[in-house]
């Protein structure tokens, strides 16, 4: 598959600081919504894969992972969901279900979800009030398991507090927020991390090392199967070759490839 080509849009120079940070975080891609899946009449006991994407973007910014995932041979579900206008609980409710509704339709049995970000919160507040029949392996891209610095940060700017998503309140690190309320995982998880800050310049990122958003820190949770670090930043980790080969080796085989020695879990 050709590398994907990944691209910042907007130009945000001239606007308050504090403005230009949640710009940055939201990184919205103003597509409209529409929920996108592969193939008709799939055999029973097929695997059908449910992308969700993260906060301010659409099934667009998934679209290099459905299309590798397609040539993998699994059928793809897709949704958008409004990220920027709902509650972690909320979106997790109208997204999740959305997928699993979309493999359902396609009579699609064995379900994994591979998500970006928020999107990883999404599954994990779901799963903790309800199961999914036939889920087999979920990969995180960039989750902030452990509540987000950044989220911190952006909450604590009183100019933004008519602007900020309810998604975004609950992502803090306190002991309160969603992510850590949320506990341990009870399910097959692989978590890929970013190392490579994009944005070294911005306010408000995590002093320690990251993708320019999340800290890998932060993307720990304790039960998780595999872990592994990449050398990719945030915004567009989704679109990375080596990212989108892992993602596909785990939903295969329960852990990513590597040479080095195999991750221990906390």
């Amino acid at each position: 598959m050709r590398a994907p080509l990944a691209r910042l849009n907007g130009a945000t120079a001239g606007r308050p600081r504090a403005l230009l940070v949640l710009v940055l975080l939201l990184a919205a891609a103003w597509v409209p919504a529409r929920a996108a899946s592969a193939g008709q009449g799939a055999p029973q006991g097929a695997s059908c894969v449910v992308l969700l994407h993260g906060l301010g973007r659409t099934s667009w910014s998934m679209k290099a992972l459905q299309w590798h995932l397609e040539e993998a041979g699994y059928q793809v579900v897709s949704p958008t969901y409004p990220s920027l206008t709902h509650s972690i609980q909320e979106l997790a409710d109208m997204a999740v279900r959305e997928g699993l509704a979309g493999c359902a339709a396609l009579q699609l049995q064995r379900v994994y979800f591979v998500t970006h970000s928020l999107g990883g919160i999404l599954v994990r507040q779901y799963l903790a009030r309800h199961d999914i029949p036939g889920l087999q392996r979920v990969v995180m891209l960039g989750p902030p398991n452990q509540g987000s610095q950044m989220a911190d940060y952006v909450a604590s700017l009183g100019l933004l507090q008519p602007l900020l998503p309810a998604a975004v309140a609950e992502l803090g690190t306190s002991e309160q927020s969603v992510p850590r309320r949320l506990g341990r995982a009870g399910f097959e998880l692989g978590v890929i991390a970013g190392t490579v800050n994009q944005l070294p310049f911005m306010p408000g990122q995590p002093e320690e090392r990251g993708d320019g958003t999340v800290a890998v820190s932060e993307t720990i949770l304790p039960g998780m199967t595999d872990f592994i670090e990449l050398p990719v930043g945030h915004t567009f980790m989704m679109w990375n070759d080596e990212v989108l080969e892992q993602v596909v080796f785990f939903l295969e085989h329960g852990l990513f490839r590597r040479s080095s020695p195999p991750f221990s879990a906390p």
